[in-house]
């Protein structure tokens, strides 16, 4: 089975590395999938959005991401987010309470949150 090098990076750390058979991703230019030996490519990431990890052992790493980029190369995959959140590690509960909030870029990201964890905002 192929595989590739995958990069999940938020300013404040890594989140998950690894190698992984696919990536899917929400970019400004719509959702994407990228396998093994996709062409070499830059796609701004929305703001709210989710990233799926594959991995190589059959598992789905999930993320909740908020601006950035995602940066395709023939060695690998790099998602370089403004910030973001791993789907276990989301406090569920604080998600919804936090798409009641006044501040819109506070319900776009509670909205990411809970959309990376299997819940529909």
């Amino acid at each position: 089975m192929a595989e590739m090098s995958v990069q999940l990076v938020a300013v404040e750390r890594r989140l998950w590395s690894g190698t992984a058979t696919m990536v899917v991703a929400q970019t400004t230019e719509g959702e994407i999938g990228i396998l093994p030996g996709h062409e070499p490519m830059l796609g701004e990431l929305v703001e709210g959005g989710v990233v799926k990890v594959h991995t190589t052992n059959g598992e789905w790493e999930t993320a909740a991401v908020h601006g950035g980029f995602l940066s395709v190369t023939g060695k690998g995959v790099s998602v370089l987010a403004e910030s973001a959140e791993l789907a276990h590690e989301i406090d569920v509960e604080q998600a919804k309470a936090d798409l009641q909030a006044a501040d819109e870029e506070a319900r776009v990201k509670a909205a990411a949150r809970l959309r990376a964890v299997g819940l529909s905002a």
